[in-house]
């Protein structure tokens, strides 16, 4: 009997949970909604904001407000937080934040003559505030992780700092030595920092709670500016072999003079190598983040559709959406090893001198030694 008060209470509980869309459906059949339009709502989360939204129920939202820098060229500096916009719906002192037009999402001002306007604006917005955490979160832990192994260099580490140091060392030893030559230790710092800056922001931007959720990798903005570091290091260290594959390669004269084909052809390589670094950082979190929030909107697209889909429709969009988010677990480690590892490959192709070997030669093992 009790067995059977079980089977019935977790019968009820399920009937229950599949109800929850019925439910759900009746009341949206009584109260008119506008059609849901899925592109605006997609774009509206990936995009960057003003405020760190935490949760909202109804017309109750719970938020985080962060500084508002302005600077007018009629009214001057500016200086309060975006609470007082009221979630945008407000404006506060001649600006406000644009609901359409090309300056969606920004605060603009209206001039003399109605025109909107953007005044100078460096405020600290969603995706910046996000960036702040992260370094500030890698500073602490690194450190820590330094300070612990400067201390108790002999002990075998264990939990967290193992794991950092397992990590440190498989990029160091399997990434960075054998990619960019005999002088890798020049460029380690910089390679280290690259790959854990981007492999933790995109973890914290899979948690939708607050600290997480910033969209920061999949921010074109970002990625360009972690291409063009790269770019930089590149070309500021490469040598003269380099530099001379690049003006003068060894290729037919007719291929250099009187046109200079082959060297505007590597010209435009030393161009396009940060450029697909930029896309492919940008384009593979953005479609991450997109086809979880896709999965998700399935939910709500289907409640005109009656409750026997709906439920079925909500089933399998938690379902795909869990498989997404364990992928895109994978997908974070893979996106920071890829750009670490090219951007190690290509520093190494700068820094290679003709003769000489692209990698540093493994050593052998002490049995393997010569006598």
């Amino acid at each position: 009997m009790k067995k059977n008060k079980h089977i019935q209470g977790l019968l009820a509980a399920f009937i229950l949970l599949l109800s929850a869309p019925l439910l759900s459906a009746e009341n949206s059949s009584v109260l008119p909604e506008e059609e849901l339009n899925v592109k605006e709502f997609i774009l509206e989360h990936l995009a960057d904001s003003y405020e760190w939204h935490i949760v909202g129920h109804g017309e109750r939202e719970l938020t985080v407000p962060l500084p508002v820098i302005l600077h007018s060229k009629a009214s001057g500096w500016h200086f309060y937080f975006s609470s007082r916009f009221h979630h945008g719906e407000d404006a506060y002192e001649g600006f406000r934040i644009a609901t359409e037009g090309k300056y969606k999402g920004k605060i603009v001002e209206t001039d003399a003559s109605g025109i909107e306007t953007r005044p100078l604006d460096l405020s600290l917005t969603k995706n910046a505030a996000s960036l702040l955490f992260t370094s500030l979160l890698l500073i602490i832990i690194i450190m820590s992780v330094a300070w612990s192994l400067k201390h108790n260099p002999l002990e075998s580490k264990k939990g967290f700092t193992g794991i950092m140091e397992m990590f440190i060392m498989s990029i160091h030893d399997e990434v960075i030595k054998p990619s960019v030559g005999n002088d890798y230790k020049r460029y380690a710092p910089f390679l280290l920092t690259v790959f854990f800056f981007i492999f933790t922001n995109n973890l914290l931007g899979l948690i939708p709670l607050f600290p997480g959720g910033a969209n920061v990798t999949g921010n074109i903005a970002v990625t360009m500016v972690l291409a063009v570091a790269t770019f930089l290091v590149v070309n500021l260290s490469g040598n003269k072999a380099y530099y001379k594959d690049i003006l003068w390669p060894d290729v037919p004269a007719w291929l250099k003079v009187p046109f200079p084909l082959m060297p505007v052809i590597e010209i435009v390589g030393t161009l396009t190598k940060p450029f697909a670094l930029m896309i492919r950082l940008f384009a593979n979190i953005m479609a991450g983040h997109s086809i979880v929030l896709g999965l998700t909107i399935l939910i709500f697209i289907t409640v005109s559709l009656g409750s026997a889909i709906n439920a079925s429709m909500t089933v399998v969009s938690v379902i795909f959406a869990v498989f997404i988010d364990f992928v895109e677990l994978l997908i974070a480690y893979i996106q920071a090893y890829v750009f670490t590892l090219l951007s190690a490959v290509f520093i190494g192709q700068a820094r290679i001198s003709h003769g000489s070997k692209p990698a540093v030669q493994e050593t052998k093992p002490i049995f393997m030694k010569d006598k």
